[in-house]
């Protein structure tokens, strides 16, 4: 092993993505491998290090490459539910049809592993055939068995069937491409329970379309809709089925089960954000069932769920601000922080009745229904601006509220130029949040204020600075503005 090399394998073990990017840079070999014979891009995906994977792919490795036990690589990512390193190494030439030793293939893995977005980045790229092009039917038909039998059996029990192990699982909820899914572990073996959404996928992809009540069913299994589960099932009956979906799905306003209530609320919420107006034709019948659940719903859940959905409608519903200001004082703080949105809509200003309403969840015990109290009268031109502003100011100095990020961030944006509201912006400096900190130097930075430049000084103690990002780039402007131009502007 060459120094050169010695020094890669090290700056990857050390995670050290600047040293790689140096030493790549510099000309080293990105196929180095360690003392061991260990490709450095096997190593890197096994200790999760994706932007070291990336930048050595960039730089050529071999996304073939096979690690000490003759285990490609991309299944070493796969294990590791790392599906954006799976996605690079796709990208890069990884085969995920590949027949392994033991006749499974990384696809069949992914699919028996249960994370979804794995799934995904392995069944298409830009450099693969379509995968019901490039997979026989006993490939599709294998495929779909197994997400079917994991689906079916459940994680935790499959894998004690398949361990013999007798303790408890460990599990634990963790974030996946914008879903949340179980990760389960028991007997040494680890899986995601995300196998509803795998077979979603995959019969969608084969034409091997569920009946919509069965998605229904896979969704409602679990009880949050940010479950991958629920979310591929909306997704799916949201954009293919057609009519019989939408039949399906809206009858359930009437289920006894509060769960599927939410169902058919959250895919009415979703619905407009993706229905083309022209080719859409029931809009104004969706609003009017929304209204309607709006009136007659008993559960905080799902009523919350209700006003957050008529308000993502492009138009107004008539009686908008009558329902908002019905649960104005509800008992349930869920529901309460979805009326601010109910009592005004862009383009009008806000009635006398709204605006009483809204002062007074201005002084609710919730923070997050004063913030968004307050946020709503900030918008309307005709109110008194220095209540909702000192609500803001309130909530953003606040180290114990969770509005508290929201808050900061309106403040910083705002146009309060009060010496309180540059106090607060001032001791987001101290806090331990590289985030708030930042949103406290942009703030700064927007008025102008002289400790601009300490201020994002302070933020870089905690981390570097991303970019880009609109509040890292307003220092620069700061400096235009407020620094003389090199060499008197004389060029």
């Amino acid at each position: 092993m060459t120094d050169r090399d010695a020094r890669l394998v090290a700056a990857v073990r050390a995670g050290d993505l600047r040293e790689v990017h140096a030493l790549l840079g510099a000309g080293s070999n990105p196929n180095a491998v360690d003392e061991d014979g260990l490709p450095v891009l096997c190593a890197a995906a096994a200790a999760g290090e994706e932007e070291i994977v990336e930048a050595l792919l960039r730089a050529g490795a071999d996304p073939g490459a096979v690690d000490a036990d003759g285990e490609p690589v991309l299944c070493t990512a796969v294990a590791a539910f790392a599906y954006r390193t799976v996605t690079a190494l796709v990208w890069a030439g990884a085969d995920p049809d590949q027949v392994l030793p033991d006749g499974t293939t990384p696809l069949l893995r992914a699919v028996e592993g249960g994370s979804s977005a794995t799934v995904d980045a392995l069944l298409w790229s830009e450099y693969l055939r379509a995968p019901e092009l490039r997979l026989t039917q006993p490939v599709r038909e294998r495929l779909l068995a197994a997400a079917r039998h994991w689906y079916g059996t459940g994680a935790e029990a499959e894998l004690r069937r398949r361990t013999g192990a007798t303790g408890p699982a460990r599990t634990v909820t963790v974030e996946e491409e914008w879903c949340e899914v179980e990760q389960v572990e028991l007997g040494g073996l680890t899986v995601r329970a995300g196998h509803g959404a795998v077979l979603t996928t995959l019969e969608s992809t084969f034409g091997v379309l569920a009946p919509p009540a069965e998605l229904v069913a896979r969704a409602v299994r679990h009880s949050d809709p940010a479950h991958v589960d629920w979310a591929t099932a909306r997704s799916l009956l949201r954009n293919s089925l057609g009519e019989e979906a939408r039949d399906t799905v809206t009858a359930l306003r009437h289920h006894p089960s509060p769960r599927h209530r939410r169902f058919a609320t959250d895919w009415l919420g979703h619905r407009p954000l993706f229905a083309d107006a022209d080719a859409y034709a029931h809009d104004e019948e969706d609003r009017d069932l929304l209204a309607a659940s709006a009136e007659t719903e008993t559960d905080a859940v799902v009523l919350a769920e209700v006003l957050w959905a008529l308000t993502e409608h492009t138009q107004e519903h008539p009686r908008l601000e009558a329902i908002g200001l019905r649960y104005a004082d509800h008992p349930d703080r869920r529901v309460r922080r979805r009326v601010p949105d109910c009592l005004w809509w862009s383009g009008r200003p806000l009635t006398a009745e709204a605006a009483r309403a809204l002062r007074t969840l201005a002084h609710d015990a919730d923070d997050e229904v004063r913030l968004e109290a307050a946020l709503t009268l900030l918008g309307d031109e005709r109110e008194d601006r220095d209540g909702p502003r000192a609500v803001l100011r309130d909530l953003a100095r606040d180290p114990h509220s969770p509005a508290r990020g929201g808050a900061a961030e309106f403040l910083a944006e705002s146009d309060d130029g009060t010496a309180d509201a540059t106090e607060v912006l001032l001791a987001l400096l101290d806090t331990d949040d590289r985030i708030l900190r930042l949103i406290g130097a942009y703030g700064l930075a927007r008025r102008d204020h002289p400790y601009t430049p300490e201020a994002y000084a302070r933020v870089e103690e905690l981390g570097p600075i991303y970019r880009p990002d609109h509040r890292a780039n307003a220092f620069e402007d700061w400096r235009r503005r407020n620094e003389p131009p090199p060499h008197g502007g004389n060029g």
